[in-house]
């Protein structure tokens, strides 16, 4: 884990919000398919702000690191403030990432606003 912050390292070591969000408001999945991460998150909805965020990733220590912080970042947070979240921001917030894993923290903000337009789609078919 050598070149990772140490949050990035907690995260990995002490993964929060990992699992499966039983009958989710959205889901978003993404994957990277040169190396092999795979992201799939959970979201519920109240009031448009995110109340609850589940996630569950096969990847490296960064991928996993990525999914348990933005499950914590985007909770409260507005739809729009989520559509908005940039991998820059993750990584940033995290202390950084080494740059062969940047990959990872887009995996994480790309997956979280799959879930938002799934949720959004969801509310449009539901009207």
């Amino acid at each position: 884990m050598a070149g990772y912050s140490p949050l990035v390292r907690e995260h990995f070591e002490h993964p929060r919000n990992a699992g499966v969000l039983d009958d989710p408001d959205g889901i978003g999945e993404r994957s990277n398919p040169v190396c092999g991460d795979r992201m799939t998150v959970m979201i519920r909805v109240a009031d448009g702000r995110v109340t609850e965020v589940r996630w569950q990733t096969r990847g490296c220590p960064a991928a996993i690191a990525t999914s348990s912080f933005a499950s914590e970042l985007v909770r409260g947070w507005t739809l729009a403030q989520v559509r908005e979240l940039t991998r820059e921001a993750i990584a940033e917030a995290m202390g950084g990432l080494p740059r062969d894993k940047v990959h990872c923290s887009v995996l994480a903000a790309d997956a979280l606003k799959a879930a938002v337009a799934d949720f959004e789609r969801r509310q449009a078919a539901g009207s």
